[in-house]
């Protein structure tokens, strides 16, 4: 049985647009990284740095285009993570509007030791 995925809202502003009003591809990326922040806590992140010298790195993001967001959107940044190993979590990550899939997105993380 599958995990029911973390939601995070997401309003799209003008300053998150290109010149035809469409959300910018490389914005996602941000959208992803917050989603996954609110996900894991933000005081257990510092935790697990502070007390034992781990955090989060992504060495692979991969992502399917279907529609662009666009200016006064409000998103659902969908996130469910899946552990492959102590070292090694895989987040899927899909961003909606409504419930039209607009951005399929995987991102690879490690867990690094500082």
């Amino acid at each position: 049985m599958a995990a029911s995925p973390h939601v995070l809202p997401v309003q799209i502003y003008y300053e998150d647009t290109d010149h035809s009003g469409v959300v910018y591809h490389a914005n996602y990326l941000k959208y992803f990284e917050r989603a996954r922040e609110h996900l894991l806590g933000t005081d257990e992140l510092v935790r697990l740095w502070r007390d034992e010298g781990l955090g989060f790195v992504v060495y692979k993001c991969e992502m399917t285009f279907k529609e662009g967001a666009v200016f006064g959107d409000t998103l659902e940044i969908r996130t469910t993570p899946r552990p492959e190993s102590s070292f090694r979590v895989v987040f899927q990550q899909d961003v909606y509007r409504q419930d039209r899939l607009l951005v399929q997105g995987v991102d690879a993380d490690h867990v690094d030791g500082a």
